[in-house]
């Protein structure tokens, strides 16, 4: 180990353990997880390549934790909290509602990239409490604001929270995803329009009188 880490370590700062995880999380950040060994990750500490499994199972528990910490970073960088029901109106919060998730999704699903080839990672990752990012998850919060603009009657109650919810969540895998899947020939960047084309289609589906 490095001396400055290592002292750094001996006076309490961190646990080794929480070194780790921050070493593989920088990697994750900068490279992804996928393709990552151990000695990437024992180099980026200033350890040995056997120090890691003193303090994991495998090279699987200690990624699974690292995209743990990856994802609560990348939450807590958000310039502003989620909208709240009753604050603005139901169209600017929808808005904003997509504008972050899109934000989340560009800046997390990159270090997941890859993961379908490692089994092994996905099952340790699905052994820690979910969703990655500690929280009740993108989804859930949409879907529960959308639930709390019901009962200020904002919303009227026989839209579908859920449906909504992963309507959002699908535009965002879709623009995402198709960046990270064919990095040769991307889809171009979403035009400023779509955000305001994409909120009010789903304020027709909300708000529209019924049949």
């Amino acid at each position: 180990m490095a001396p400055r880490r290592a002292a750094a370590l001996r006076g309490g700062e961190q646990s080794l353990r929480e070194h780790l995880i921050a070493a593989a999380q920088a990697l994750v950040a900068r490279r992804g997880a996928a393709g990552l060994t151990v000695r990437d990750i024992a180099r980026e500490a200033g350890v040995a390549d056997g120090v890691l499994y003193n303090h994991f199972a495998d090279k699987e528990e200690l990624l699974a934790y690292a995209l743990h910490a990856h994802v609560r970073a990348v939450e807590a960088a958000q310039d502003t909290p989620a909208p709240r029901a009753g604050e603005q109106t139901v169209e600017a919060n929808l808005r904003a509602w997509l504008r972050r998730a899109l934000a989340l999704h560009a800046a997390v699903l990159p270090a997941f990239a890859g993961l379908t080839g490692q089994p092994k990672l996905l099952a340790r990752l699905g052994e820690l409490p979910g969703p990655p990012g500690g929280g009740p998850g993108l989804r859930t919060e949409l879907a529960d604001y959308v639930r709390a603009e019901q009962r200020q009657g904002r919303i009227p109650p026989r839209a579908s929270a859920e449906a909504l919810a992963t309507l959002v969540v699908g535009v965002c895998h879709d623009l995402v995803l198709g960046r990270l899947l064919d990095p040769a020939h991307p889809p171009p960047e979403p035009a400023a329009e779509l955000v305001d084309d994409l909120v009010a289609t789903l304020l027709h589906g909300l708000l529209a009188p019924p049949p």
